[in-house]
């Protein structure tokens, strides 16, 4: 789906919720709360004379990447995913700032927990969105679903010192849609009798899927609102835009949304990568960083109960020419030896040479840490053993406590981290 704060929200103003009033919004079970520019008012927070200046975080080298920007920052045309030295062009007296993925991961904690405590129905998108029915809070909490986001937005500012949108809509596809045109600080309730008055006027990019190209796809063929591709003929809609997608723009477009929310999903892999400020031809270089990079995946399965079987690397080369490789053990593993010891064979024997951009660890099919198989010729190294008490050391001293005698040297320079997952 398109951005859907850059929608026209002006289309919408009769749904927004004003001075304590808002539509009828019975039966609309759904909520999507999603917070203003998280990463950029979590920095303003802790540093409250940015509040009144452009802010944007995100990795601040040469190719470093906007990860999020306040909104006196997006008027002047800063966006998230754009490179910073753009961001700089655009807006160069904001503050630019490297993200605290901690700090963050530490606020997103606190907030899930206000959603959990209304509703064991959540679903996190990010660290910070998520989708939550409050169909089953309504009577315990004596309030409508609109009173339930009113709650939550309340508790969210008093408590973690930032704000957040919400749409409440009967389904999923509407009340994420809602929570972006509601932004910031604002609140959305689309009444359930008038889904389609509310989706019809809008630009057939505020369909879910519809990126730029399909979008223009559809102009070109006069269909330029989401009432257009409602009133247009699921076969005329086929050819144009072919069969899968017209299946699934084409019930959305009347309003049609049939999915649950999901309060956990099955993990289905879990990794970690870096983009360096500097092409690598170096091997060494490229060996220790898959070390730094195993370490980190292993400790994240470990803290999630996960073990995986199949290790995977990810190179890019300064072309820009993406590879991946991988292999798959006999027994699930999250010990930082084994999957470093696999990830750099992979690097050595099966990755051509040539100067890397990025490059990044994987561990897949996950399973839950359960008893451990034993195989007759592995050898009781007592490596599980030494990462759990490392993991011990880090949680008492910090990340820095412990680490692997190859990583005491600088690090090459990076351009940040990838983003993590909620926990």
């Amino acid at each position: 789906m398109g951005r859907s704060g850059d929608l026209p929200g002006g289309l919408v103003d009769r749904f927004l919720a004003r001075d304590g009033q808002w539509p009828d919004d019975t039966g609309c079970s759904v909520l999507h709360v999603d917070m203003d520019a998280f990463y950029a008012s979590v920095e303003i927070r802790e540093r409250p004379e940015l509040r009144d200046r452009p802010v944007v975080v995100g990795g601040v080298g040469v190719r470093g990447v906007v990860s999020s920007a306040n909104y006196i920052a997006r008027k002047y045309g800063v966006r998230s995913a754009m490179p910073t030295a753009t961001a700089r062009r655009l807006c160069p007296d904001a503050v630019y700032i490297p993200p605290t993925f901690g700090l963050y991961q530490e606020v997103s904690a606190g907030v899930l927990a206000i959603f959990r405590s209304v509703t064991p129905l959540v679903e996190p998108l990010s660290l910070d969105e998520a989708f939550l029915d409050v169909a089953g809070a309504l009577r315990r909490l004596a309030q409508s679903p609109a009173g339930v986001g009113r709650l939550i937005r309340q508790r969210v500012e008093a408590e973690h010192g930032i704000t957040c949108s919400v749409g409440v809509a009967p389904t999923k596809f509407v009340a994420k849609l809602a929570s972006g045109l509601c932004k910031p600080d604002g609140m959305l309730v689309v009444p359930k009798g008038q889904v389609l008055d509310f989706l019809h006027p809008l630009p057939v990019s505020a369909l879910w899927g519809v990126g730029k190209r399909t979008a223009e796809r559809l102009h070109d063929v006069g269909l330029e609102k989401v009432a257009d591709v409602a009133a247009a003929p699921l076969p005329r809609l086929k050819r144009i835009i072919g069969n899968a997608l017209a299946e699934h723009l084409h019930p959305l477009a009347h309003g049609y949304d049939d999915r649950a929310v999901i309060p956990e999903s099955v993990e289905k892999s879990i990794g970690a990568e870096e983009t360096f400020e500097v092409d690598h031809f170096d091997r060494a270089i490229l060996t220790r960083e898959l070390l730094r990079l195993s370490e980190k995946t292993a400790a994240t399965l470990r803290r999630r109960g996960l073990r995986g079987r199949t290790v995977s690397i990810k190179v890019r080369f300064a072309d820009f020419t993406t590879i991946t490789r991988s292999k798959t053990l006999l027994v699930a593993t999250d010990v930082t030896r084994e999957i470093y010891q696999v990830a750099s064979q992979l690097l050595a024997e099966q990755t051509p040479p040539g100067a890397v951009r990025l490059i990044g660890v994987r561990v897949e099919q996950l399973d839950r840490d359960g008893a451990e198989q034993l195989l007759l010729d592995r050898p009781d190294s007592g490596w599980r053993e030494a990462d759990q008490a490392a993991d011990r050391a880090r949680a008492k001293f910090g990340l820095g406590a412990i680490r692997p005698a190859s990583l005491l040297a600088a690090a090459p320079e990076r351009s940040g981290e990838t983003e993590p997952k909620p926990r």
